[in-house]
């Protein structure tokens, strides 16, 4: 995935009205971990349009890839 299809695929997410914006940027973590090794978390959040504190949350759900399935 390119650095702009997952800043696209990230601010859809935010955007999405069925789940809480904190919930939507950890679920992205954890859908697309293995997509952002090695890619720039601020880049993505800055072409997402989104505040770059999500960076951090974005990593969070990163970490928690290895143990959680999504539903």
């Amino acid at each position: 995935m390119t650095v702009e299809n997952l800043a696209a695929v990230l601010r859809a997410m935010y955007d999405d009205p069925s789940t809480g914006k904190a919930v939507s940027i950890h679920l992205f973590g954890v859908r697309y971990a293995d997509a952002l090794d090695g890619v720039s978390l601020p880049e993505i959040v800055a072409m997402a349009g989104i505040s770059h504190n999500y960076t951090t949350e974005i990593r969070k759900g990163i970490n928690l890839a290895q143990y959680v399935v999504e539903k």
